[in-house]
């Protein structure tokens, strides 16, 4: 069942296209930037680019941004804290830190189709403080435990 996202446009982003889904089943809806000049990014760069928007995410949901993977293929741009979170209770505007791992630079124009939104259901857990956890096939086994394939 849909749910609606209310958008604000910052003033002066009355040109960038509003978070759209590229397809009938696309989970994300693509988000642009909105920075006034052209960013370069230069590999190893970390940069906020701006959105020009701000969101109201209904409560019992979040959004998550997320890298999109032509960029990532094509170009290395990645998104450092990736998923980003959007709480449901913030209201400043939607920034997307990117960050090169391509061995070239990239310049991010104003309206670049650069992050994606995904708006997820969030389940809020009570902590329990326990003497013991109930014991499980892995037990203590870490990173790579259940094989290397």
């Amino acid at each position: 069942m849909p749910i609606t996202l209310q958008i604000r446009r910052k003033p002066g982003c009355e040109d960038i296209p509003l978070p759209r889904y590229m397809s009938d089943a696309a989970a994300g809806m693509d988000l642009c930037a909105a920075n006034s000049e052209p960013i370069v990014l230069e590999p190893g760069q970390i940069r906020l680019v701006p959105t020009g928007l701000y969101v109201a995410i209904p409560r019992g949901y979040e959004g998550q941004v997320r890298p999109r993977s032509g960029l990532a293929l094509k170009h290395g741009l990645t998104l450092v804290n990736a998923p980003g979170t959007i709480d449901a209770d913030y209201r400043g505007e939607v920034g997307i830190i990117v960050g090169n791992i391509g061995s070239q630079p990239y310049t991010i124009e104003r309206g670049t189709r650069i992050a994606q939104l995904v708006v997820a259901p969030v389940v809020q857990a009570e902590i329990e403080i326990v003497d013991e956890l109930d014991a499980t096939t892995r037990g203590h086994g870490g990173f790579g435990h259940t094989g290397t394939t």
